[in-house]
């Protein structure tokens, strides 16, 4: 009989699995990453959407990034469990992560997941790596992190894994 049992549940499980197909795979070009990029405002930093999909149960954001050498901006930490995970595309940088925000303060709320920004001058006691394009940091959330300094401008892209699912679908 218990066999039977764990049988019965084994086909009821195999049934359900397979009666939700998995969403699409979500491609972007070279070419459109790099059209996205080149339309953002070259006078400030700019971090916007590329795409978001949904995956399944949550989300998972793309976000173009430039930053000019003449804008580095302040360290920051956002209140949230999604992780960044940098890819560098062009320029090179310094960029520290972990330790303490210097002179910590709200920045406002996060325009991509609507939780709590927190701003400072600088980090004091983290850990600074300077970063090429080719190179692959991941910040989890709630991490300080912080470029402390531009050798140029800079083009990157934000891989956000979105466990929460606050991320706008685009």
């Amino acid at each position: 009989m218990l066999v039977t049992i764990v049988g019965a549940v084994s086909v009821l499980l195999a049934s359900t699995v397979t009666a939700q197909a998995p969403p699409p795979a979500v491609g972007l070009t070279a070419a459109e990453i790099k059209a996205f990029i080149d339309k953002l405002p070259k006078d400030r930093v700019s971090d916007q959407p590329i795409r978001v999909a949904d995956v399944g149960g949550y989300k998972v954001g793309v976000y173009g990034v430039f930053r000019p050498k003449a804008v580095p901006g302040d360290a920051i930490r956002h209140e949230t469990s999604v992780t960044e995970i940098y890819y560098m595309l062009e320029g090179t940088a310094t960029l520290v992560t972990g330790g303490k925000l210097v002179e910590e303060r709200s920045t406002g709320v996060s325009p991509n997941t609507g939780k709590p920004n927190f701003g400072g001058s600088r980090i004091e006691g983290g850990v600074s790596r300077r970063v090429v394009p080719g190179d692959v940091v991941i910040i989890p959330g709630n991490l300080p992190h912080w470029w402390s300094s531009l050798d140029s401008d800079i083009r990157y892209l934000i891989y956000r894994p979105d466990p929460e699912g606050l991320q706008s679908v685009r």
